[in-house]
């Protein structure tokens, strides 16, 4: 049985994901934590998600919650899953990071602890997504710069980052499929006069009452349009993403890994 710890258990995403492990089989809640004053601490993880008493205390942190546990899966903020890295890369206990906004030196520090523990890192733990990302790439590819590419991004209102991880993520394989620097090229947002850049990879955001997920990426050429669209319907696509990847963590060796290493589409 592999024992999970839910950062921020009594958040949104936290509540769903306590949930989704507690009808996987093979996995179980070991604890929650949630912030130092938190009234939800002491408190039953599964209570909290309204499935009932599992046996799972919330506490205010990490290092008092890790026990006996395997992995730990977090969606909070930046800085907060920094302190997560660091103490799970100290510990050795896999870890699912599925938030989203670090900055470039954040992301320097993860991949400087990756050897000391395991580490699945992705902006969207969303199965659905992860099959984009791969089918994207190809697209691209095989279309070319005949084709032009815009990407546009829908999410509920309370979204911080912007644009969203996983566009952020589409226009890197976009761009590195077709041999673009996405620093030179991408263009967030358009206004004025000026006419579309024949390298352009537009990255557009909407930020709109409570849209769970949505990405699309539109291939426009001459005389057709080629779009690919995924919409999340619930958070728990993403949770039970990040249930699968802490279960395929568990068993590999430390390193920095992604939802394409989990589902077997690495290239």
């Amino acid at each position: 049985m592999i024992r999970i710890i839910v950062i921020g258990a009594a958040g949104r995403m936290g509540k769903t994901i306590v949930s989704c492990i507690n009808d996987t089989a093979g996995v179980e809640v070991a604890a929650g934590t949630e912030a130092p004053g938190s009234p939800a601490i002491g408190t039953d993880a599964g209570t909290l998600a309204g499935i009932g008493e599992i046996g799972a205390n919330v506490f205010g942190s990490l290092e008092e919650a890790l026990g006996d546990a395997d992995a730990i899966i977090d969606f909070s903020s930046p800085e907060a899953s920094m302190a997560t890295v660091r103490v799970a890369a100290k510990a050795g206990r896999a870890l699912v990071l599925g938030t989203t906004g670090f900055s470039a030196e954040q992301i320097e520090e993860i991949r400087s602890l990756a050897p000391s523990f395991r580490c699945v890192m992705a902006p969207n733990m969303s199965i659905g997504v992860n099959v984009l990302f791969k089918v994207v790439h190809d697209v691209a590819e095989i279309l070319g710069d005949a084709y032009d590419v815009e990407i546009v991004e829908a999410h509920h209102k309370f979204k911080k980052d912007a644009p969203s991880g996983t566009a952020v993520r589409i226009s890197e394989i976009v761009a590195k499929a077709l041999g673009r620097d996405l620093n030179e090229v991408g263009v967030y947002g358009r206004r004025g006069l000026d006419e579309r850049g024949k390298q352009d990879i537009g990255i557009h955001t909407v930020r709109a009452g409570d849209i769970v997920g949505e990405h699309r990426v539109m291939f426009g050429g001459m005389g057709e349009t080629l779009e690919i669209f995924h919409r999340a319907q619930s958070r728990e696509t993403f949770a039970r993403g990040a249930v699968r990847a802490a279960q395929w963590a568990v068993g590999h060796s430390n390193g920095l890994y992604d939802m394409q290493d989990v589902l077997g589409l690495r290239a």
